[in-house]
């Protein structure tokens, strides 16, 4: 660990509360570069009380996770910290090294967003936990271990007596952040911050690891400082949440202040880019137009005027100051310690009285997409060229020719023994009878929890890979029989939209050539090749100026903009879209929605949405396939499965995924799914499902219980409408 430098800040005023377990004022974070100063954290205060959770949000670079990091003592040497963070009274801010370290895991505590790079992997999940109270507790050593197996039950980890003797890659992602959960409250502490703890976790494990969170709080009595991108894991969990732009606090207060009359454009506008599960589907997202500002050169005046639909002269000049409205209506500064105000740094903030997002930013998003230089054009001019587009005469998703099909796929995946022979001594079903079709416009969602054989699936259907057993065929022609020649010009109708646009990008090819790459494989001249790369830079809303800059110059949502124009450089009939905006920011994540939902329109493209998101599938998809454990356990339209889910399993995932509603987030039923999902190289006998199913579990008779054992469930319509896989299905209205 290294230190930083620390300015203080003479005459900061005490809290004046007994009950204050972390107070942070002014707290500014400087990094040093070869370009200037980086402001990552600006002036940022606030004030948490015993037993109470305060949700921190905003878009990546906006200075959450850094403010928390500046907190623990944890930042690199050279960051330069001005300000104050005193936890139950004592600085420490400018501590040194062995100073703070009395005091992190013992007062303070935190949730890492990783927490496979977070714990040592050479050491077993035992002795991490026992060392951290050892570090701080005067005990034996049997004392300590004895300790570590009481907080992993604590934390719903099940067998824990052998979970303490493996190592954390002998874990799943679940159960490791349960065990981070677990050293963090080894020695009850007053603060924990948890940094994105259910970040790239499946819905019914983020469901758990939330519970375990409260449960340590339940135990230890701590606050709760949580970090996090979703606002429905927010809305469920805190009591006061505070929204962070370019580096600063720009609105503060009660969750259901904030979330049902924000003050601040940014925070109305994150929530207007969110596809709701409680909504009945809309035509468009409202996406926040633009990228946050360049830590170099920030904006004069309000960092988010740029980007704002009411930015005015004043904006650009003058940046607005945190005030709440008195009871005259007047804005006034707001002290710290009044954590029940509403504050919001915009200097007409009275004028978002009762607006939704769609009043502010759908007229900025629809100008802005106009006043792009072609991009109209290269629209038209893509649709023309594409093969068999005809958005005029298309007919309505699911009603169109089929033109992919999936029969009885099958894909086990060998396990070999190691040494020089590597015999083969068992196999990973990782697909097992899979059935789907695709039609012409059509948007087939595939869902499901890691490990379930989604991304599998698709790569067979591209003959990626090859299947142990079935059928893949493309407007009736088989697949699976033909060789990677002879696929060849079929790749032309069928391409991948990777999960990780940076991964699936070469850092050592421009854009242009990255985006030209098929083209030139298919036999397209350069002349050709250069007028198509600009048409597409221009069809998905970048500047075709930029084509010469590297993937790396580009952000997130940038990258996997120009991953959708590779994509499409072959005027493709079908696109397999693998999880394609998981890892982006929610008004990104809105934004490319828009842009895939606008294709289809135009170009008549037909999607296999890839994703665990059910937020995102509930807008997008017109059909949704259930995976679990390599099989199909329920499909049908989008309305079917989500007015009245049939398989539990459906409905566990539906009841898990967290609304962006306060009220209803805290009253609504859960449906839990306990457990890990079972070894796909040994998956349970007759239902899969079976050893997590509540169903099974708590309702059905023993009679009934020996059937799921030993009867796989066929996939039939039951009577609802739409498939299911599981003997006693029941439709339930969920939302």
């Amino acid at each position: 660990m290294t230190t930083t430098e620390h300015t203080s800040n003479e005459g900061t005023a005490a809290a004046g509360t007994a009950d204050v377990v972390l107070e942070v004022r002014d707290l500014s974070v400087t990094f040093r570069s070869d370009d200037g100063p980086l402001p990552a954290v600006r002036e940022v205060s606030y004030v948490l009380r015993r037993g109470e959770a305060l949700g921190i949000v905003g878009e990546s670079g906006s200075g959450k996770s850094v403010t928390s990091m500046a907190i623990m003592g944890l930042l690199p040497k050279g960051a330069r910290v001005e300000g104050s963070a005193k936890v139950l009274g004592q600085e420490i801010i400018g501590l040194t090294d062995a100073q703070i370290s009395k005091v992190r895991g013992d007062k303070i505590a935190m949730i890492f967003q990783d927490p496979l790079t977070s714990l040592n992997p050479v050491y077993t999940i035992g002795y991490q936990i026992a060392e951290a109270v050892l570090a701080h507790r005067k005990v034996g050593k049997k004392a300590a271990e004895a300790r570590a197996l009481e907080l992993l039950e604590l934390v719903g980890i099940p067998n824990p007596e052998q979970r303490l003797r493996q190592y954390p890659h002998e874990l799943s992602g679940g159960m490791r952040q349960r065990v981070v959960i677990a050293i963090a409250m080894a020695n009850e502490p007053d603060v924990i911050i948890a940094d994105e703890p259910t970040t790239a976790l499946d819905v019914t494990v983020q469901a758990q690891v939330l519970e375990a969170l409260e449960a340590a709080r339940r135990e230890t009595g701590a606050a709760l400082v949580l970090i996090t991108h979703d606002l429905g894991v927010v809305a469920g969990h805190v009591d006061r949440i505070g929204v962070m732009y370019g580096g600063r606090l720009v609105e503060t207060g009660p969750v259901e202040e904030v979330f049902y009359r924000p003050r601040m454009p940014y925070a109305l506008g994150l929530l207007g880019s969110l596809p709701r599960l409680d909504e009945e589907r809309h035509e468009r997202l409202t996406p926040i137009v633009g990228t946050p500002p360049s830590l170099l050169s920030l904006p004069t005046g309000c960092t988010f005027a740029p980007r704002c639909p009411m930015a005015r002269e004043l904006c650009h000049q003058e940046e607005p100051r945190l005030l709440a409205a008195d009871g005259s209506g007047e804005r006034v500064p707001v002290a710290v310690e009044d954590t029940g105000a509403h504050a919001a740094a915009c200097h007409f903030s009275d004028e978002l009285e009762g607006a939704r997002p769609t009043d502010l930013f759908r007229g900025t998003a629809v100008a802005t997409e106009a006043a792009e230089d072609g991009a109209g054009e290269a629209l038209a001019e893509v649709a023309e060229g594409a093969p068999g587009a005809d958005p005029e005469g298309a007919a309505d998703p699911g009603t169109g020719e089929v033109i992919l099909t999936v029969r009885d796929l099958v894909k086990h995946f060998p396990i070999r023994s190691k040494g020089l022979l590597r015999r083969r001594i068992g196999e990973v079903q990782a697909v097992s009878g899979v059935s789907l079709e695709l039609r012409e416009r059509e948007t087939l969602a595939l869902v499901g929890e890691s490990g379930c054989g989604k991304s599998t699936t698709a790569r067979l259907m591209l003959q990626l890979i090859r299947q142990t057993s079935g059928e893949v065929s493309y407007r009736g022609q088989p697949l699976h029989t033909l060789s990677p020649r002879q696929m060849r010009p079929l790749r032309r109708d069928l391409q991948l939209v990777f999960q990780d646009p940076f991964a699936s990008l070469d850092p050592r090819m421009t854009v242009s050539d990255i985006i030209a790459e098929p083209l030139r494989i298919h036999g397209q001249r350069n002349g050709t090749a250069k007028r198509r790369v600009r048409e597409l830079l221009e069809l998905v809303g970048l500047n075709p100026e930029h084509g010469s800059r590297y993937p790396h110059e580009f952000s997130g949502g940038q990258r996997q903009r120009i991953g959708i124009a590779r994509a499409l450089a072959l005027n493709p009939k079908v696109l397999i879209l693998d999880e394609p905006v998981s890892a982006l920011d929610v008004s990104i994540q809105a934004g490319v929605i828009n842009l895939l939902e606008d294709l289809q329109d135009e170009l008549g493209l037909s999607y296999l949405f890839v994703s665990h998101d059910l937020s995102v599938v509930k807008h997008i998809a017109d059909r949704v396939a259930v995976m679990y454990l390599g099989k199909i356990v329920e499909t049908g339209t989008t309305d079917q499965l989500f007015g009245a889910p049939a398989h539990p399993y459906t409905q566990a995932l539906i009841s898990a995924i967290p609304l962006p509603d306060p009220v209803k987030e805290r009253t609504r039923e859960r449906i839990v799914v306990t457990g890990d999902v079972p070894n796909p190289a040994n998956p349970p006998s007759g239902c899969r499902f079976r050893t997590r199913c509540p169903k099974f579990a708590g309702e059905l008779s023993e009679n009934e219980r020996v059937k799921c054992v030993e009867e796989p469930p066929e996939l039939l319509d039951r009577g609802t409408g739409h498939q299911d896989a599981c003997h006693y299905s029941k439709a339930v209205e969920l939302i």
